[in-house]
């Protein structure tokens, strides 16, 4: 019996095989269409790869082809990379399509931007996929825009990478993550302490200002921060963004903190990158006209040493935080035209008490998934009480996708002092489980005095009317319940987060004054 079921595989598989038609291949008659007639890849630094793009072939006829050659136009010489079906290179021979098939090929690219240079720091590097011959040629071009850079990272030595000052453990032990100290005359950077506009900085690992050192980053610096990647502040240090009001949809003068990846798909996700620390003893902070864009937390700033310029924020927006927006641990932080959106946990945690205080700015999380706040204040846990010094809210707006947009949490054994005057507020308490509590606006008028509370998802009435959170554009409309609610403000600032003019008493609610389109 055995014998038998050998004898019947093996007839089987010679039965299948016989079946088998061996495929014929023609030349192609150049009738190949493509996915694309150019493949755009998005900008890359200078000898950094770029990511992988696809262009898609299709024979489209009842013929399998034979494609006599696949090559870049440049040849070997070329800056792009392909794999077609499989193989790496540059040139292939006779490759096959079956009819009514198609084929990936994927395109990559490094290029050194020192071989190319010109004045502007950037340039188109172009060339071409060329298919076939004569009078069956076809091509699909290449395009890539090549920007230079400077480079900041940690040294490696032995395969041990530099260190830098991360914090302390429980038990008083220092810890470090990899980095290294910016340096006054880097032999290929020089003064590090100036980030400058002239081309972009790009940053692996966390870049440290010592103590005693100050980072200035003047308007229109653009920052690109790697994965894991991130800026230290130390003890003793201090950072000045001196971005200015811009002109144009460029941004031009704004000072930009976001990731590496520069392609379009990237342009919005969160978590790219780690954060900008400001570190406990770190002081006279002061940030303007500065973007920050998909970080683990955006912005993180801990300690409170008395002074009024600890942290001063005028005309941030902070976007796309996997965590959290701005968090503060016992810290002091003024701002005016703050906005923030998008944040996993909380676009804005006071937390650890502190002191804080807030000014014609636009508290919103948009985020794609329910449960996160747009602004968490706490005085510590249990086992760690400290003191909330303040934390006033004027003319702000406090809303996001979630029910309750405002978290408050005390703890009874240190002081807990907050204020939010005339401020519109995202508050449907639908089980009614805060109606008795203190902390919040159902319960006590007298610290949210003047606030409008948006109570009832059914009701149009308290809504901020927000031009487009998902694209982050959270100018108000023209109907908008924080329009002409602002109560007046000691030193006034007259101008919102785009310079438009602005009355103190009277103004609008949040960072944007609202103008007709």
């Amino acid at each position: 019996m055995r014998h038998y079921y050998y004898f019947l595989l093996v007839t089987i598989l010679i039965s299948l095989s016989s079946c088998r038609n061996d495929f014929s291949f023609e030349p192609s008659s150049g009738n190949l269409e493509f996915s694309k007639e150019t493949v755009y890849l998005d900008t890359v630094f200078t000898n950094i790869g770029s990511s992988t793009y696809t262009l898609k072939v299709y024979n489209r006829s009842n013929k399998d082809i034979k494609i006599p050659s696949v090559r870049l136009g440049e040849g070997e010489n070329s800056k792009y990379r392909l794999m077609v079906d499989g193989m790496p290179g540059k040139v292939f021979n006779n490759v096959e399509l079956l009819a009514k098939d198609s084929m990936y090929i994927f395109v990559e690219t490094t290029i050194n931007y020192n071989e190319y240079a010109n004045p502007d720091a950037q340039y188109l590097y172009t060339d071409k996929i060329e298919f076939d011959y004569g009078a069956n040629y076809q091509k699909v071009d290449l395009v890539t825009l090549v920007k230079d850079a400077y480079f900041i990272y940690p040294g490696r030595t032995n395969g041990i990478y530099e260190q830098v000052e991360a914090g302390i453990d429980n038990e008083g032990n220092i810890l470090t993550t990899r980095g290294r100290n910016l340096n006054e005359v880097h032999p290929d950077n020089g003064n590090e302490f100036l980030w400058k506009k002239d081309k972009p900085y790009v940053i692996y690992g966390y870049a440290a200002v010592p103590t005693g050192k100050t980072l200035t980053v003047e308007a229109g610096a653009r920052i690109h921060f790697h994965a894991e990647s991130g800026l230290i502040v130390q003890t003793g240090g201090s950072l000045k963004v001196d971005g200015s009001k811009s002109t144009t949809e460029a941004l031009e003068n704004e000072v930009i903190f976001q990731g590496d990846r520069l392609e379009q798909d990237f342009s919005e996700i969160p978590g790219q990158w780690g954060t900008i620390w400001l570190r406990n003893g770190s002081t006279g902070h002061h940030l303007k006209n500065l973007t920050i864009k998909n970080a683990v937390v955006g912005l993180l700033t801990e300690g409170n040493d008395g002074t009024d310029e600890t942290l001063k924020l005028t005309n941030v927006q902070i976007y796309n935080s996997a965590n959290v927006g701005l968090l503060a641990r016992n810290a002091h932080v003024k701002g005016d035209n703050v906005v923030i959106n998008k944040a996993g946990q909380a676009g804005l945690a006071c937390t650890y008490g502190g002191k804080y205080a807030f000014r014609q700015s636009t508290f919103a999380n948009y985020w794609s998934r329910p449960n996160q706040v747009a602004v968490a204040v706490d005085n510590g846990p249990a086992e760690q009480p400290v003191a909330l010094e303040a934390a006033q809210f004027d003319n702000c707006i406090i809303f996001g996708s979630s029910n309750i947009s405002l978290s408050m949490s005390k703890n009874p054994a240190a002081a807990f002092n907050y204020k939010f005057n005339n401020c519109l507020i995202k508050f449907f308490d639908v089980a009614q489980q805060y109606a008795n509590n203190s902390l919040y606006p159902i319960a006590n008028t007298t610290d949210y005095a003047n606030c409008r509370i948006a109570v009832n998802s059914n009701s149009n009435s308290f809504k901020p009317e927000f031009k487009n959170t998902a694209k982050n554009q959270l100018n108000i409309g023209e109907n908008s319940s924080a329009r002409g609610y602002g109560v007046a403000v000691a030193n006034p600032f007259l101008e919102d987060i785009l310079g438009n003019s602005r009355p103190n008493g009277g103004s609008d609610l949040g960072a944007y004054q609202y103008i007709p389109e």
